[in-house]
């Protein structure tokens, strides 16, 4: 009867009909509600929904009912990477260790939790011991793809991926993480097919979703040069991250200075100094202005979501204030409506990263809401009294300056 009831529910994993699955489960429990396998069931299918506290309460009930299950702290592992809890994911996953040591897929999700903290030596040395049991575990295949990459080893990264799609050639998961790497290695167009092999095995893959997305956006050149940084910054760790951007803003001081003192290198430094400058800005803002781009392209536009979309409104509207500044000042011959311009291309940043997933899920938005507003009542003072610089516009280049490093500190923390 048992054997029964497990094949309906293999039957409905495969559909990916977890709703379903999720009732026929809570059935089941009804009459024996200390069945440890239909809670492991029931916490995977909770996975599978996206609710993942319910997960999570569901997992810890089965193990304190019997804690000598490895499945069920790879289980409680899983949702707890999902949640973003690293060091509890780590602790949960070494537990299943414990419990079996000869479990590939314990082996190939340590490996998948050290790719995650970008700690790429562990992560290709836990892949392979997992291949070492199954040459076959699709996720240590990945795995070590990945980290062979982010190590510069790409032709034997693709080799592991290729790998990978030998033993399943319709998995989602793989054409995805293929994409992904294609598109480290700047072949947007490759990547693009193995993104929509991905999405045609698993329309609702988010990793596919969002590979594609860049993927479309990788079509303009600006953007390929943006994803080539994004690419390599990602490689480093918090720490590193923070070396470099303090690292660009000390050579910039450092240039001006030298400028100063050497007058005959201006016109070999002015130049580094402002592309230096643009070059940091546009981080910022590529992203959203290539979103507004694809809301005209009928594919890109059902691959943004509600926030992308709304992010790149008003990075849009922005830039669109920023134009009617400079327009408005030539035809008026009146410098004060340059105001509007500077206020437009200041705005850009904060509009264009508030909606960026962090843990401090209001303030980035709080803190653009107080930049606008400055900017604002700057821009009614400058126009009303026809002083520029006022203490409206000194709060708002402060708070503009703060900006950048505390939602540099925010962005890089959540990464």
């Amino acid at each position: 009867m048992q054997e029964d009831q497990f094949s309906r529910i293999n039957i409905l994993f495969q559909q990916r009909n977890y709703k379903q699955a999720e009732k026929s489960l809570k059935t089941m429990l009804s009459s024996d509600p200390n069945d440890v396998d239909m809670l492991s069931l029931l916490a995977e299918v909770y996975i599978y929904l996206e609710r993942y506290d319910d997960g999570m309460r569901i997992i810890k009930s089965a193990i304190a009912l019997d804690p000598s299950i490895s499945i069920l702290y790879y289980t409680k592992s899983r949702l707890e990477l999902l949640k973003d809890l690293y060091d509890d994911a780590e602790k949960s996953i070494l537990e299943a260790k414990i419990l079996d040591p000869n479990d590939d897929d314990v082996f190939a999700f340590e490996a998948h939790i050290k790719l995650h903290r970008k700690k790429y030596d562990l992560a290709l040395e836990l892949a392979d011991q997992s291949l070492q049991i199954n040459p076959e575990n699709l996720l240590a295949l990945n795995t070590r793809s990945t980290a062979l990459l982010k190590l510069g080893r790409q032709e034997e990264s693709f080799t592991s991926i290729e790998g990978a799609l030998r033993e399943d050639p319709n998995n989602s998961f793989t054409h995805a993480n293929y994409g992904w790497g294609l598109l480290e290695k700047g072949q947007h167009k490759k990547a693009l097919d193995h993104f929509k092999e991905a999405l045609a095995n698993d329309p609702n893959s988010k990793h596919a979703q969002s590979g594609m997305l860049e993927a479309l956006k990788a079509r303009y050149f600006f953007y390929r040069i943006f994803l080539k940084y994004a690419f390599w910054m990602n490689k480093f760790s918090s720490k590193g991250q923070w070396g470099i951007i303090i690292g660009i803003y000390f050579l910039s001081k450092l240039l001006k200075v030298v400028a100063k003192s050497v007058p005959i290198l201006v016109p070999v430094l002015i130049p580094i100094i402002v592309l230096l400058g643009l070059a940091t800005f546009s981080t910022w803002i590529i992203t959203p202005i290539s979103n507004l781009f694809l809301r005209f392209n009928k594919y890109g536009n059902l691959l943004l979501d509600s926030k992308q979309r709304i992010s790149s409104n008003f990075v849009g509207f922005s830039l669109l204030v920023a134009i009617a500044g400079l327009l408005l000042s030539y035809i008026f011959s009146d410098m004060k409506l340059i105001s509007l311009t500077v206020f437009g291309i200041a705005m850009m940043l904060p509009l264009g990263v508030m909606l960026s997933p962090s843990k401090s899920k209001y303030f980035l938005i709080i803190y653009t809401v107080f930049l606008a507003i400055t900017g604002i009542v700057s821009i009614y003072y400058s126009l009303l009294h026809g002083e520029i610089i006022n203490l409206a516009s000194i709060i708002f280049l402060f708070a503009f300056i703060a900006f950048q490093w505390i939602s540099n500190f925010i962005l890089i923390d959540e990464d």
